[in-house]
C-alpha cells in the first residue's frame, strides 16, 4: 500500500503530525522509505515513511513562499 509519503519529493514543505514543535520542514530526499526533511526548529532529521506519515504543508495557506 502506497502512503502519501511515497509522493513526497526534494523542495517539497511537510510537517510531522506527533512533532508540531518541530515547525515546516523542506523534504531533503526520499530513498527507500527514508525520508530526510530539514525541519527550521529540529535541523536535518531522517524519517522511517514505513512507521511515520508526513504532512504535506501548503506553502501559499501558510505564506511560505
Amino acid at each position: 500500500m502506497l502512503g502519501i509519503n511515497a509522493i513526497l519529493e526534494p523542495g517539497m514543505l511537510v510537517r510531522h503530525s506527533a512533532a508540531p514543535d518541530w515547525g515546516v520542514g523542506q523534504v531533503q530526499s526520499n530513498v527507500a522509505g527514508r525520508i530526510t526533511v530539514n525541519f527550521r526548529e529540529a535541523g536535518k532529521v531522517v524519517i522511517d515513511g514505513n512507521r511515520i506519515t508526513l504532512e504535506i504543508v501548503d506553502a501559499e495557506e501558510h505564506n511560505l513562499e
